[in-house]
């Protein structure tokens, strides 16, 4: 019996999107910070994963605005409507939430409030990959 691809696979629980973010980062294990982005149409991963490197241990208004307006134009390039994004922070260090984490997660709320997007945050660090804001219900 073959796999079918991630692609083919929907993702509709805040666990589905744990256990994909752990098929798509490997073992998380970080020397620097990272932000990796995927997005989902109806539980359904476009094939685009778009890694960004080197990003600041607290995000700042203007880069949230450039990522949230990327994250728009990808969705529109592949006629995502109200399709959602799905974020991992990878950073080096222990896999729990710090106050630079949470830091991130507020800043997105705010960047992606105007936006038809939802989105998600994954932390993955020290080996782990653990929710920061799930998947919506």
């Amino acid at each position: 019996m073959t796999k079918p691809p991630l692609a083919d696979v929907p993702v509709r629980t805040a666990d589905e999107l744990t256990a994909r973010w752990h098929a798509l980062l490997g073992e998380p294990v970080f020397g620097a910070r990272a932000l990796w982005l995927t997005w989902l149409d109806d539980g359904l991963m476009v094939p685009v994963v778009i890694p960004v490197d080197g990003v600041p241990a607290v995000p700042d208004r203007p880069m949230l605005a450039n990522l949230a307006d990327m994250c728009e134009q990808v969705a529109a390039a592949h006629g995502l409507l109200l399709g959602h994004v799905a974020m991992a922070l990878c950073r080096p260090g222990r896999p729990s939430a710090t106050r630079d984490d949470d830091a991130w997660a507020t800043a997105l709320r705010e960047a992606f409030a105007g936006s038809d997007l939802t989105w998600s945050l994954h932390l993955a660090a020290g080996g782990a990959i653990v929710p920061l804001v799930d998947l919506p219900g």
